[in-house]
């Protein structure tokens, strides 16, 4: 999953080549990586390498660090690989979920890392390849697995699903107002046929939803895409492991920067982060030992946005927000 010129928006629709895919905040992800990255033999990890472009980057950039980064997605590894051969074996790529990332690490002995780098949500590719149905704007089997060797499809939860866990899904990961007459309406079309192809499903969308409702927000159908392709990919329960799991990778001096694109996976990010830079001592304490000290400092005040050049050149880049934090302590014993 890594996220050049990514969105939530799911408007996909034309085929661009790879030089039009422009990795969003790029160089605001390297400015907070850097200090970390210059040391010889420095290990940079991109947890989401998608289409490669943060990867080619950081190698580029940081001559003497070495890259290991994951993906779920066959494809993906494909054609990153192909782009980042240049570099040889400065660039290991494993196909792995990034929650994965102890068990990788360990596989290839690496027991610390000086940077870890997250791009979260759906990459250009998946949106722009039509077959795999994560674009609402085109009609395509209704799939939106990021890894389509494993688990279930978007139509086999839309048919299968009971509808009060629909509903739950709709309104937790889509903030979808208006989920239950959208699962209403699903639930007594699904009886009919079973659903297929996302066109059918943007239709009842429209169809479901009062006028008003139709009026704001862009495609009235985005919401219930995000929800579905979050469930699918289990987006928030693995990342709900894999924050924590990468703080715990870092070196101390090591550096992470997550960039996030809607309100549920940045606020995880942010529990994770100020957690651990938070003191753990009980209160009342007039020295607080060692142990109970802040593990991490944090670098960036809030979420940092892309700038108004950046979205008015890559609209995906519209919705992202970036939070970093630095190592400075290993964990109490």
């Amino acid at each position: 999953m890594g996220r050049e010129a990514h969105s939530d928006t799911g408007g996909g629709g034309r085929r661009e080549g790879q030089s039009r895919h422009v990795p969003v905040m790029l160089q605001r992800c390297l400015d907070m990586l850097a200090p970390a990255l210059t040391e010889p033999g420095a290990v940079v990890v991109d947890c989401t390498l998608g289409l490669g472009g943060h990867s080619e980057a950081l190698l580029t950039h940081f001559p003497e660090a070495r890259l290991v980064a994951l993906d779920r997605d066959k494809e993906a590894l494909r054609l990153s690989g192909e782009r980042l051969a240049p570099f040889g074996d400065r660039a290991t790529l494993v196909h792995a979920v990034y929650d994965e990332l102890p068990e990788v690490l360990d596989r290839l002995g690496i027991p610390r890392v000086q940077g870890v780098l997250f791009d979260l949500g759906v990459s250009s590719m998946q949106l722009d390849e039509a077959d795999r149905g994560f674009a609402y704007a085109q009609d395509a089997p209704l799939d939106m697995r990021m890894d389509q060797t494993t688990g279930i499809s978007a139509a086999e939860v839309l048919n299968t699903y009971p509808p009060g866990e629909l509903v739950r899904i709709l309104r937790a990961y889509g903030e979808e107002k208006q989920a239950k007459r959208i699962v209403s309406a699903v639930v007594r079309e699904r009886e009919k046929e079973p659903f297929s192809n996302s066109a059918r499903l943007v239709e009842l969308i429209r169809d479901s939803l009062p006028q008003a409702a139709k009026r704001t927000g862009g495609n009235p159908a985005k919401r219930t895409f995000q929800a579905l392709r979050i469930e699918v990919n289990g987006e928030l329960s693995v990342l709900e492991r894999a924050i924590p799991a990468a703080v715990k990778a870092l070196a101390v001096g090591g550096r992470i920067a997550v960039l996030s694109y809607h309100s549920l996976e940045d606020r995880l990010v942010k529990q994770v982060f100020a957690a651990g830079a938070a003191t753990t001592a009980p209160p009342g304490l007039p020295v607080v030992p060692e142990r109970y000290q802040p593990r991490l400092k944090l670098l960036t005040r809030g979420a940092e946005l892309p700038t108004e050049e950046e979205v008015a050149e890559n609209r995906r880049a519209a919705p992202a927000r970036l939070r970093g934090a630095q190592r400075i302590r290993e964990d109490a014993e």
